[in-house]
């Protein structure tokens, strides 16, 4: 028996970490989330290049596809390869028939200089037709004014800002240096330990929060719009949807999982054609947010885009060869460890 679902949506993705899978161990072990992001990610994103970066989309895109997900908002950094990347990003997507939300995520960290090209990139991309937002890494690794430049930009764009806001206790002055720059149309991520209310819908990731180990946001607590992510692992959106019942479950057990499925369905404000693709799953309740909390394994077996292709045919992607794709990611992924 089988059911019918439209196109699920990532509500944010880090499609560079595709290759991170089975990477060596740090120089040495994290103990706290800013030795994490030391240690570990901006030491990969700091060795990413085109080619790199391209593999990587594609792998994560085909994941995507393959877990029933036809939209992805990315959140991309690579600073030593930071003109064209969005480009890249949006390329491999196309190819294999995933809908992306671009932004490349500025910051002050590798110098003042670094986080203008970062902001050219957003601009270059986005003015030039490319579907995105505005991106910013988080408001403890930029100056005030990298902030309030990017604010601008997005508001000169007429697009939002898509920024991680208080994911661990390092930024957690988050809330008072934004607050006063904030709009609706931003896309706040983590929100952990956000202090007050700021405008924007909140990105909620529960398995990176919970393998960072910084915390619990209570999503179900703020009056923002929540959608739901993975912040790079994966995009499988069924089993982050169990995985954020279960959280906030632990928290408050009156909770019930039609909230999260709800998560679900509010990603599409940010693409709404998703709605109209169709997914074919292998259960025949995967409509239904209370079989779906409790029945884990749900495959999708087939993707039909809403223009009618097929997309996903028998679980397998029609537009690329997974063997080669994942081949060709593999390669790109020993030449990343290489050179960390």
């Amino acid at each position: 028996m089988t059911s019918n679902t439209s196109g699920l949506v990532c509500g944010h993705h880090h499609l560079y970490s595709s290759l991170a899978r089975g990477m060596p161990a740090p120089p040495k072990q994290p103990t706290n989330f800013l030795e994490i992001l030391q240690q570990v990610w901006w030491r990969l994103d700091t060795a990413l290049d085109l080619d790199m970066i391209y593999w990587s989309a594609k792998l994560g895109a085909v994941d995507a596809l393959m877990s029933g997900t036809t939209g992805i908002i990315d959140h991309h950094e690579s600073p030593n390869a930071i003109e064209g990347s969005l480009d890249v990003i949006a390329q491999a997507c196309q190819e294999v028939g995933v809908r992306v939300v671009c932004s490349y995520g500025v910051t002050d960290r590798h110098g003042a200089e670094a986080g203008q090209r970062g902001l050219e990139e957003n601009r270059r991309f986005i003015s030039s037709g490319g579907r995105g937002m505005v991106g910013v890494h988080a408001a403890f690794t930029c100056s005030d004014e990298l902030l309030e430049s990017a604010s601008g930009l997005a508001k000169d764009l007429g697009v939002g800002v898509h920024i991680h806001v208080a994911e661990g206790i390092e930024d957690i002055a988050a809330g008072s240096r934004l607050e006063n720059l904030a709009q609706s149309d931003w896309l706040l991520v983590h929100c952990v330990h956000l202090d007050r209310n700021l405008r924007g819908t909140i990105a909620h990731n529960p398995r990176s929060n919970m393998n960072n180990g910084v915390g619990y946001a209570r999503p179900a607590s703020r009056s923002n719009k929540i959608i739901l992510g993975t912040d790079g692992i994966g995009a499988d959106m069924l089993e982050e949807m169990r995985l954020a019942y279960v959280a906030y479950r632990a928290d408050d057990v009156t909770l019930s999982p039609d909230l999260a499925w709800s998560w679900l369905e509010n990603s599409y404000v940010f693409i709404p054609e998703c709605r109209d693709d169709q997914v074919t799953w292998s259960y025949d309740h995967s409509d239904s947010p209370w079989h779906v909390a409790f029945t884990p394994g749900i495959r999708a077996l087939s993707v039909r885009s809403s223009e009618g292709e097929s997309l996903l045919h028998d679980g397998l992607p029609t537009r690329v060869d997974l063997d080669e794709v994942r081949h060709k990611a593999s390669e790109a992924a020993a030449r990343l460890f290489a050179k960390m």
